[in-house]
C-alpha cells in the first residue's frame, strides 16, 4: 500500500527567532533616544519568538479565564481564575517594565523604550497586555490626587507581579483596571448613572452598574460616577485598607470575538467605597489622561499584530511552492506581501514617533492631535491587514493551528477600544477646535519632510485646503482624519525609511496609484527589497 502521508511542500515552523529583528522598530528606538534599551528589547524578542513564549500564548487563549462568583459554601468571592500561562506572560511583562515603570524611570525616552518592548512582547500574546496597558495609563490620572499617587504609584511601577486579593498597600506590586462605560451610554460617558455619595471622611459610596470593566482581577480601578458636583473620577480598590472586600461584584465575563485570554466583565457597585481623583465634576478631563495613554497602546497593539501578520505571511511565502516557484517570487504574491509590509512599517514608524513624544511637555500639542488621527487610522487598518495576511497562507491560514485566526479576531478590538472609529475621528476635530496650537504643531511635523517627495507635498497642500473649509466637517470627519494620518505616516517614512518603502507608500497611499485591496501597488515598486526587509530568519 503506498504511503499517502508523506509531508511535502509544507512550511517549516517559525520558532526560535528574535521578534525584535525588525529594522523599522530598531531604527525608531534609536531615533527616539532609547537605544540604551536595545539589548532588553532583543531579550524580549527572543522569548516572544521562542517555543516557550509561543506556547504560553496558545495556552492562555485556549484556556480562557473563568469567573467564580461564590465558593462551595455559598460565600460571595468574585474571583477570576486564570491558566498558569497567563501568569507567566504577566510576570514577564511586569518584570520588563511594560506597565507603569516608565513614569518613574529617569532614563531618556523611557516611554519609547517601553513602546518597543510592547511591540515585541505583544506578538507573543495580546490579551494580557490589556491590564498591562491600564496600569501604564493609570498613573497620569492618579496624580490628580497626590496623596493617593504617593501610596500607589510606586507599587503600580514595581517590577514584581503579585497576583491575589490583598490590601493593595501590602502587596509587592499592583495592577490597575478601568470602569467607564455603562449599558445606556457606551462612549457617551456623560450619560452614566452610577452615583457617588460622600461619606464625610474623604471617601465616597458608589452604586451602579458598569457594562465594560477591563481587567476585573486588578487591584485598583479608576471609574466614573455622578457626585454632587457632577461626573467625577474615583479610585476603588478591590480590597479596602481594613482588609475587607470592597462591594464590587462581578456579574459576568464577556464572551468576546477575540482577546480570549483577558477577562472583561460587567460589574455592580453595591455601596462600594472609593476616593476622589481630581475635582468633583471634572471626571472626564481627569480620566481622559488614562484614555489617551491607552489609545497609544491601541496603536501599539495594532502595529504589533500587523508586524506578526507580515512575519507569518512572508515566512509562509518564502517556503511554499506553487506553479513552479516559491510564492514569494510570484509577482502577484510579491505585490501583496510588499503592500502588507509597507502598511506595517508605516504603523511602526508613527507608533514609535508618538511614543517618543509621550511625557514631553514641548511635544504635547503635537501628540494630542497626532495620536487621535493615528489611533483612528492605524487601528482601522488592522482587521483588513490581518485578513489579507491570513489569506496569504490560503486554507492553512484559516486553521487555528496557524495562529492567524487569533490575529484576525484580535484586530477589531483595537479600533473599538477607547473610542471606535467615529469617536476617534470626532476627537481629532475636537482637538483642533479646542487646541488650535495642535494644528500648527502637526503641520510643523509634516513640514520637516517638505520638498522631499512631490506626492507628499501635494497631499499636504490638499490637506491644508480641506482644513480651511469648516462646512460639513463632522460629515467629512473620517475622510479628513484619514488624510491627516496618511500625510503624517508619509512624512515620517520619507524622512526615515528606505526609498523603496517611502516611494511605495507615497505613490499608493498619497498619489492614488493604488487599488482598493492590498496587492495593488504600482509596477514601479521594488517589491523584493520591501519584502526582504520584513522577513525573519529563525535559528536552524
Amino acid at each position: 500500500m503506498p504511503d499517502t502521508h508523506e509531508v511535502l511542500n509544507q512550511v517549516p515552523p517559525l520558532v526560535d527567532y528574535d521578534v525584535a529583528d525588525d529594522a523599522a522598530l530598531l531604527d525608531g528606538l534609536r531615533r527616539e533616544g532609547a537605544g540604551w534599551a536595545e539589548d532588553e528589547v532583543h531579550e524580549l524578542g527572543r522569548l516572544a519568538g521562542s517555543a516557550q513564549g509561543q506556547e504560553w500564548g496558545r495556552q492562555a487563549n485556549e484556556n480562557p479565564p473563568k469567573l467564580h462568583t461564590h465558593d462551595r459554601y455559598g460565600h460571595r468571592i468574585d474571583e477570576v481564575e486564570f491558566h498558569p500561562a497567563w501568569h507567566e506572560l504577566m510576570t514577564v511583562a511586569v518584570g520588563h517594565g511594560l506597565h507603569a515603570a516608565p513614569w518613574r524611570d529617569e532614563r531618556p525616552a523611557a516611554h519609547a523604550a517601553r513602546a518597543a518592548k510592547v511591540l515585541v512582547w505583544n506578538q507573543a500574546e495580546g490579551g494580557h497586555v490589556c491590564p498591562i496597558s491600564m496600569t501604564y495609563a493609570a498613573v497620569p490620572a492618579l496624580r490628580h490626587n497626590p496623596e493617593l499617587a504617593a501610596v500607589y504609584e510606586p507599587l503600580l511601577a514595581s517590577p514584581e507581579y503579585d497576583f491575589g486579593l490583598r490590601v493593595p498597600s501590602t502587596k509587592r506590586g499592583l495592577i490597575a483596571g478601568m470602569s467607564m462605560t455603562e449599558k445606556q451610554g457606551g462612549s457617551d460617558v456623560r450619560a452614566n448613572t452610577t452615583t457617588a455619595r460622600p461619606n464625610g471622611d474623604g471617601s465616597y459610596v458608589l452604586t451602579g452598574h458598569k457594562w465594560f470593566t477591563s481587567a476585573p482581577m486588578s487591584d485598583l480601578f479608576l471609574t466614573l460616577a455622578q457626585a454632587p458636583g457632577g461626573l467625577s473620577c474615583f479610585l476603588l480598590p478591590r480590597v479596602l485598607p481594613d482588609g475587607s472586600r470592597n462591594r464590587i461584584f462581578l456579574q459576568r465575563l464577556k464572551d468576546k470575538l477575540g482577546n480570549k485570554s483577558n477577562a472583561s466583565s460587567e460589574i455592580e457597585y453595591d455601596g462600594a467605597v472609593g476616593w476622589l481623583v481630581g475635582e468633583e465634576g471634572r471626571g472626564v478631563p481627569t480620566i481622559i489622561e488614562m484614555v489617551n495613554n491607552t489609545r497609544l497602546d491601541c496603536v501599539l497593539g495594532t502595529t504589533s499584530l500587523m508586524r506578526q501578520a507580515v512575519v507569518q505571511a512572508t515566512h509562509h511565502a518564502a517556503h511554499r511552492r506553487a506553479f513552479g516557484a516559491n510564492l514569494v517570487d510570484q509577482p502577484a504574491m510579491a505585490n501583496v506581501l510588499a503592500d502588507l509590509v509597507v502598511e506595517s512599517e508605516a504603523a511602526t514608524t508613527v507608533a514609535m514617533r508618538l511614543a517618543g513624544a509621550t511625557g514631553d511637555p514641548e511635544q504635547a500639542a503635537f501628540r494630542r492631535l497626532a495620536l487621535a488621527v493615528t489611533k483612528y487610522w492605524v487601528c482601522k487598518r488592522g482587521p483588513a491587514h490581518a485578513a489579507e495576511a491570513l489569506e496569504c497562507l490560503g486554507g492553512n491560514g484559516y486553521v487555528e493551528d496557524s495562529g492567524m485566526p487569533r490575529l484576525y479576531r484580535e484586530a477589531p478590538l483595537l479600533s473599538i477600544w477607547e473610542g471606535s472609529g467615529n469617536v476617534a475621528a470626532l476627537d481629532a476635530l475636537r482637538a483642533m477646535a479646542k487646541q488650535p496650537e495642535s494644528v500648527d504643531a502637526f503641520f510643523g511635523e509634516l513640514d520637516l519632510a517638505a520638498g522631499a517627495n512631490a506626492r507628499l507635498d501635494d497631499a499636504v497642500g490638499r490637506l491644508r485646503k480641506e482644513l480651511s473649509d469648516p462646512e460639513d466637517i463632522q460629515f467629512r470627519a473620517r475622510r479628513l482624519v484619514e488624510t491627516m494620518a496618511l500625510a503624517l505616516q508619509g512624512s515620517l517614512l520619507v524622512r526615515y525609511a528606505p526609498a523603496a518603502v517611502s516611494d511605495a507608500f507615497c505613490a499608493s497611499r498619497l498619489g492614488g496609484d493604488w487599488g482598493i485591496a492590498f496587492g495593488t501597488l504600482p509596477s514601479t515598486v521594488d517589491t523584493k527589497a520591501i519584502v526582504e526587509r520584513a522577513r525573519q530568519n529563525p535559528k536552524s
